[in-house]
């Protein structure tokens, strides 16, 4: 029984400072494109890397965050953001690494976040939800400190949703087993389904565009023109008109002679 726990313990804590370094590479790579300095560095490794832990163990109240107390995390992000410092990660080398740094930093997360919550004695729903929790808070703050819109909101390939996949395989493994096979299985499942979600460019429809019916057209009568009506002069005709008349007349008559 020790050893199983012990085992158990020590795959949750190699899981877990896996999911520190590699978000602290993530925030350190966003740190370059932002031309930080290593301050800057150094801030965004730490919040990328034990965000999601710290807002998990506060929701959780089962004492201080673990990053807090064990010095391994805060040394394992600050590992980091050296060597993301150090590193330039650009090019298409870091393209193709980039998406399975991520989805590995996701997986690990989702299934050590599940774990620890049902270690508490809570339920299976907020096990997966705080799974969740912990994969997508930390870089959701970073994008928050850096003044932009968090990825997980929408626009990209699916990954809060891979973050609950992984954290749900935990769950139901485990109750199925009892063994540590739940945090191998949650982590395969979300880095997979991260991995494979971005490759297939699968991703969650946007909102329904709700709108009012529109108004029914009735057809516009059509009506006659209007007939224009001759305008009659009432006007008395003048001196010059009579004149012009009789001069007429008279020409008129001459040529008929």
């Amino acid at each position: 029984m020790f050893d199983s726990v012990t085992g158990t313990a020590d795959l949750f804590r190699v899981l877990d400072l896996t999911g520190v370094v590699a978000n602290a590479l993530l925030g350190g790579a966003v740190a370059r494109a932002m031309r930080f300095d290593l301050v800057g560095f150094s801030v965004l490794a730490v919040v990328s890397g034990l965000g999601g832990g710290i807002i998990r163990d506060t929701l959780l109240q089962a004492g201080p965050p673990v990053a807090l107390t064990d010095y391994r995390y805060l040394t394992a992000a600050l590992l980091g953001a050296l060597v993301a410092f150090a590193v330039r990660f650009e090019g298409r080398g870091w393209d193709r690494v980039f998406p399975y740094v991520d989805a590995l930093a996701l997986g690990c997360w989702a299934a050590a976040g599940a774990q620890k919550t049902l270690g508490v004695g809570l339920g299976w729903l907020p096990a997966i939800g705080l799974g969740a929790v912990t994969a997508v808070g930390g870089g959701a703050v970073r994008d928050i400190a850096v003044g932009r819109v968090p990825a997980i909101f929408g626009g990209n390939t699916l990954y809060a949703t891979c973050a609950l996949a992984g954290s749900a395989t935990l769950v139901v493994v485990q109750s199925l087993t009892g063994t540590d096979a739940g945090l191998v299985a949650g982590t395969v499942v979300g880095a997979s389904l991260c991995v494979v979600a971005r490759w297939r460019g699968w991703m969650l429809p946007e909102g329904v565009p709700w709108s009012r019916l529109p108004k029914p057209t009735l057809p516009k009568p059509t009506l006659p023109a209007p007939v224009r009506r001759r305008r009659v002069s009432t006007r008395r005709p003048g001196r010059s008109t009579t004149i012009r008349r009789w001069w007429n007349r008279l020409r008129g008559s001459r040529r008929s002679r």
